[in-house]
């Protein structure tokens, strides 16, 4: 009895649970029909065309084409907004001319949809991939140009102050001071934004695109498919739980002291 309930103390053993819980509520209700097979479909019936799917293809592409696709936009607006968006963080975290001249824009984009200029980008940028990597881009980006700004504001003045003392140049102060300093919100920043830009995927994948998880999905949408749309979603969550767990072990490996300053 005891060791059953240390068991049930860890927090993996809890997600389990809730796990099989949201499978038996479905179960359940595919069986005894509480909902319609149109709006919940079997759970049988969507691992069916998940395979089906994988194997055979959905429109012209299996479902490794179409996370190939949306993989290909979604990290390349990842990678852009890493290397900009630290840079403009961290330097306006320093200093306020900078954030001067960027936190009007910034505080522009963020709280806007992104539906609600994607339209402009596809008539700046035509309805290929530019267009919604820019749309990731945006995405992407303000969630770590705000953590960077945050971090550098939190440094104690005195890390700063002993570290000039001690005679520290620019660089040697932003790089044994600074970026060690700053580099696990910077980390929580990159985290938000790889789930800000993912959810944003399929806004991105609804102009003009034959390919992409998010597209398949409301493609299916369109055609009533909710098998196809159900597998997609899980595809969708699935990796995105994936990704998040390699950025949290990039994380433990590479900001080994947060949680110690």
């Amino acid at each position: 009895m005891d060791q059953a309930k240390k068991q049930l103390r860890k927090p993996w053993v809890i997600s389990v649970i809730s796990v099989c819980i949201i499978l038996g509520a479905w179960i359940i209700c595919s069986v005894t029909n509480v909902a319609s097979m149109k709006t919940v479909p079997p759970i049988q019936t969507v691992f069916k065309s998940l395979i089906d799917i994988s194997t055979e293809g959905y429109k012209g592409s299996t479902l490794w084409g179409h996370l190939g696709a949306s993989f290909y936009r979604l990290f390349s607006a990842f990678f852009l907004a890493i290397v900009t968006a630290i840079p403009l963080g961290l330097a306006s975290g320093q200093s306020r001319r900078i954030r001067a001249a960027l936190e009007p824009i910034v505080e522009f984009v963020r709280p806007l949809p992104p539906l609600a200029y994607y339209t402009v980008l596809v008539l700046w940028l035509g309805i290929e991939n530019e267009s919604k990597i820019m749309l990731l881009y945006l995405a992407c980006f303000t969630p770590i140009y705000v953590a960077c700004v945050s971090a550098v504001s939190k440094i104690p003045s005195a890390y700063l102050d002993t570290a000039r003392n001690l005679g520290a140049g620019r660089r040697q102060l932003f790089f044994r001071v600074i970026l060690p300093y700053t580099a696990p919100d910077i980390f929580t920043g990159v985290r938000t934004a790889m789930g800000h830009g993912y959810s944003t995927l399929v806004a991105a994948e609804m102009v003009a695109a034959a390919s992409g998880i998010g597209w398949m999905v409301l493609d299916a949408s369109n055609w009533l498919r909710s098998d196809v749309v159900f597998a997609g979603i899980i595809v969708m969550g699935a990796t995105g739980i994936m990704i998040d767990r390699i950025l949290l072990l990039l994380e433990k490996k590479m900001v080994p002291w947060k949680g110690r300053l």
